[in-house]
C-alpha cells in the first residue's frame, strides 16, 4: 500500500519527510524527476506534460492517490489534469490549498464562500514558474477577500540547494528577501512556494524579521493528508512501499538526498 509524492527534484523531500513522521503506518512512493530539474525555469505546458507522465507512471505502481510536492507543477499541471479527467478511482492533489486553509485559518476543505481574514499583506516566495503562473493568488481568491500578496520569483535557489551550494542558496535568499521588501516593506506573513525552501526557513525567518510569520509547507501538507486520508482511507492504494524514484543519476541523487535531509537515502532508476 503506497501514497505517491512526486516532486521534481530533492525539495519534494521536505514533504516526505513529514508525512513518514506524521502517518507512519503509510508506506510511501518518492519519485523525483531529477533529469528535468528544475521545472521552475521551464514553461507551462513543459511542466505539465512532465508533470503528468511523471503521475501516470505513480497511477500505474498503483499509487492511487499522488501528491505534486512541487509548486510548480501544482501551479502549471494539476488544474489541467484535473479538468481532463482523472482515471476512476485515482486521486492528484497539490500544495496549494493545505497551505492556503492554514494562512486562512480554514478547516480542511472548508469550501465556504470567501471572507475577510486577519492578514492583509502576504509576501510569496516562489519559482519564476509559479509566480508567473498566478496560482496561489487565484486559490487564494476563493477563500480570502481583502489580502494583497507580492509575489518575488527567486531565481537560482532552487539550483543552489540541488547542487548543495548552501551558501549561495542564503545569500540568494537574502537577495530576495531585500527585493521583496522594497516592494512591499512590512508584509505580516511570508508564503515559503516551493518545497526546497523550507531547508532554508531560518534564513527567510532572519531576514525577513521576527514580526512576520512564515508559512512552510511540509508539516501543513502532512496534516492535510492525514485528515484527507481519515476521510478516504480508499485512497490508500496498492503499490510499491517505501520505494524511492528517481529519472536522475540514482548514485548522485542518493548522496544529495543523504545531504539534503541528513540520513541514508537509496533512491533507484525510475
Amino acid at each position: 500500500m503506497s501514497i505517491g509524492i512526486f516532486d521534481s527534484g530533492l525539495g519534494g523531500l521536505t514533504v516526505w519527510s513529514a508525512v513518514r513522521n506524521r502517518l507512519p503506518d503509510v508506506p510511501l512512493t518518492y519519485f523525483g524527476d531529477s533529469a528535468h530539474a528544475p521545472y521552475g525555469v521551464r514553461d507551462a505546458d513543459d511542466v505539465h506534460q512532465l508533470t503528468k507522465a511523471a503521475v501516470e507512471r505513480l497511477w500505474d505502481d498503483g499509487c492511487n492517490l499522488v501528491i505534486l510536492a512541487c509548486n510548480t507543477a501544482s501551479a502549471a499541471a494539476l488544474r489541467r489534469m484535473q479538468e481532463a479527467g482523472v482515471p476512476e478511482g485515482k486521486r492528484v492533489l497539490g500544495v496549494f490549498v493545505p497551505l492556503i486553509e492554514a494562512m486562512t485559518e480554514r478547516g480542511w476543505g472548508d469550501n465556504s464562500p470567501p471572507r475577510e481574514v486577519n492578514v492583509k499583506q502576504v509576501a510569496l516566495f516562489a519559482t519564476p514558474a509559479t509566480v508567473a503562473s498566478r496560482a496561489f493568488q487565484r486559490e487564494l481568491a476563493f477563500r480570502a477577500v481583502g489580502v494583497d500578496v507580492e509575489a518575488q520569483a527567486c531565481g537560482g535557489v532552487v539550483d543552489a540547494i540541488e547542487d548543495g551550494d548552501m551558501i549561495l542558496a542564503e545569500a540568494l535568499v537574502r537577495s530576495h528577501v531585500d527585493a521583496l521588501k522594497r516592494k512591499m516593506p512590512n508584509p505580516q506573513a511570508a508564503i515559503l512556494g516551493c518545497t526546497h525552501y523550507p531547508l532554508m526557513e531560518h534564513i527567510f525567518q532572519d531576514a525577513l524579521g521576527a514580526d512576520v510569520k512564515v508559512f512552510s509547507q511540509a508539516d501543513i501538507v502532512a496534516e492535510s493528508l492525514a485528515d484527507y486520508l481519515e476521510r478516504k482511507p480508499e485512497m490508500v492504494g496498492q503499490g510499491r512501499a517505501g520505494v524511492m524514484l528517481t529519472t536522475g543519476d540514482p548514485d548522485r541523487v542518493s548522496q544529495r538526498a543523504t545531504q539534503f535531509l541528513r540520513e541514508q537515502m537509496i533512491f533507484e532508476k525510475a
